[in-house]
This record gives C-alpha cells, sequence and structure tokens, in this order.
C-alpha cells in the first residue's frame, strides 16, 4: 500500500505515520511543501527507530507523484465524500491520498476525483478525526482486505 501525504503541517502526525507505514510495509510519500523540517525532533521522536524501516519518497508537487504512476488507483480521504472507505475493494498497490490538518484535500483535487472520494463516517457535530488515527483507520481496513500480506 502507499499512503500519501499532501502538504502536511504537523511532525508529530507525520512521525505517527511514518511508524504506522514502517510495521505494515507501506510506502509513504511525502508532498511539498511540508510544514516542518524532516530534521524536526517531534517527527524523529514520533516515529522512534523505526526510521530504517520506512519506504520513504519525496514529491515536489501531487502531479508529480501521479505522473510517476500512471497506472496508480487514488483514492483521496475527506469529510465531504459521499463513499464510506469500508465499501472499497482496496488492491496491494493502491495510493491512499489525506490532505494536510488544518484545511484537508484542495477542492480542485476532490472535485476532479469524486468517484474516489471516500470519507470516514464520523459524529456530524465534530470537524474531523486526526491526521494519524485517520490514516491507520483507513490502511488496516485496506491490508484487512487482502488478509493483511506480509504481516505476522
Amino acid at each position: 500500500m502507499h499512503i500519501v501525504l499532501v502538504e502536511p503541517v504537523i511532525p508529530n502526525n507525520t512521525g505517527n505515520i511514518s511508524r504506522t507505514c514502517s510495521v505494515t510495509g507501506s510506502a509513504l510519500h511525502l508532498v511539498r511543501p511540508l510544514g516542518f523540517s524532516t530534521d524536526d525532533a517531534h517527527l524523529k521522536r514520533a516515529g522512534l527507530d523505526y526510521w530504517q524501516y520506512l519506504d520513504l519518497h519525496y514529491w515536489d508537487s501531487f502531479e508529480e507523484l501521479r505522473a510517476a504512476y500512471p497506472e496508480g488507483r487514488f483514492f483521496f480521504a475527506s469529510t465531504r465524500a459521499k463513499h464510506n472507505y469500508a465499501e472499497v475493494e482496496y488492491r496491494a498497490d493502491d495510493f491512499l491520498v489525506f490532505g494536510k490538518e488544518t484545511a484537508g484535500l484542495p477542492e480542485e483535487l476532490l472535485a476532479a476525483n469524486e468517484e474516489t472520494c471516500i470519507r470516514i463516517p464520523m459524529a456530524p457535530e465534530v470537524r474531523s478525526l486526526n491526521l494519524a488515527n485517520s490514516v491507520a483507520i483507513v490502511l488496516y481496513e485496506a491490508l484487512r482486505q487482502q488478509g493483511f500480506p506480509g504481516l505476522a
């Protein structure tokens, strides 16, 4: 699986997500600009000693990433999406795309990919889940559907 963070701003979230990617064997793609330095102590501490196991990629834009994987299937997480994340049939090389903590994914990206936008059900009176939690929820559902390949 591939996790994509578009312009993340909170180093602790990215650190926690890097740890989740490490323990699941998932690639992590960071799309610039980042709201922190990758040398940030909070980022490193949140990822603990898992950095050596992380398949990490940096991109200057989402378009650059997508062009590198023209056959890839991309699913875009949004609180406003129509499709429930658990109703999608995921494949091993799918890309799960998440936006920055403060604003989510750009509206034009969501509008252009409406049929592959997914949401996590939640109470309507709250704004959203934490980004690291959202990534873990969707990623583990995708892995569950595949029988947790390569995981003990």
